[in-house]
């Protein structure tokens, strides 16, 4: 017994030298792509936006060679912990809730959410204000959360993908829809009459529903990859490309204070 137990003490010590020894030259990432603009997929078929493009410059940056894989919102972690992929980079908010699951590097941007309506349109943004209103949000979200907890007689509509809340909205099957700013920009306000949509309401930043900023998901117990990309997204901002990346869609400071 005491023999057999001396082998296993041993096959767990070098399995777990190897894990620590991973030096982590090709990465799976785990991306959204319906969710500009940090990411889209373009009519013939390549993903595109601020993720992707992070995303890029990051494997560039470690000399890695990375593997992009879309992934519904939904089902990010449970593809991360199925080992589907190796890291998800699509702005997920670093959440206490997250935090019980998977392990986060540093952010890599923070934005405030809004609510969006049409124009006309005036909301009590209080819990009794917004009462039987209907509410879209991306399901599984830290909007989700927040609509959740705070307006509990209101209906939250879930979906899959941010853009059939837009639509939706559009349709008036919702009175108002939930996101972070720049996702509602470019998905709705920026697009064919968006003119008749607003953003309204407070800035939405509650650190106990929006976290600390949006960070890159990885597995439990894996340090090493988790330093990688975190000297990689210290070292792109400090030698210029994270700002270009940046520039490409954003007119501010995404990265936040």
């Amino acid at each position: 017994m005491k023999k057999l137990l001396a082998v296993i003490t041993a096959a767990a010590a070098f399995s777990a030298a190897n894990v620590s020894a991973k030096e982590w030259n090709e990465i799976r990432i785990g991306v959204e792509g319906a969710y500009p603009p940090y990411s889209w997929i373009t009519p013939s078929g390549e993903l595109a936006g601020f993720d992707i493009d992070i995303a890029n410059a990051l494997c560039e940056e470690m000399q890695a060679k990375c593997k992009l894989v879309a992934q519904d919102w939904d089902g990010m972690i449970p593809a991360l912990m199925t080992r589907k992929f190796d890291a998800i980079v699509a702005s997920m908010s670093i959440t206490e809730e997250r935090k019980q699951k998977v392990d986060f590097t540093d952010k890599y941007y923070q934005v405030a959410s809004r609510f969006v309506v049409k124009k006309g349109q005036d909301f009590d943004f209080s819990a009794a204000g917004l009462d039987g209103k209907k509410i879209g949000v991306q399901r599984a979200s830290t909007q989700d959360k927040y609509v959740t907890a705070n307006f509990p007689g209101a209906e939250i509509k879930r979906y899959g993908a941010q853009d059939d809340a837009f639509l939706d909205l559009k349709a008036g099957r919702v009175d108002l829809v939930i996101s972070n700013i720049p996702a509602v920009k470019k998905g709705l306000l920026e697009k064919d009459g968006g003119d008749r949509y607003q953003l309204v309401g407070p800035m939405i930043t509650d650190r106990e529903w929006f976290g600390e900023g949006v960070g890159i998901a990885i597995r439990k117990n894996s340090p090493t990859l988790r330093e990688k990309f975190n000297n990689a997204i210290q070292a792109i901002r400090a030698n210029g490309v994270y700002q270009r990346i940046q520039d490409k869609y954003f007119d501010f400071d995404i990265y936040g204070g």
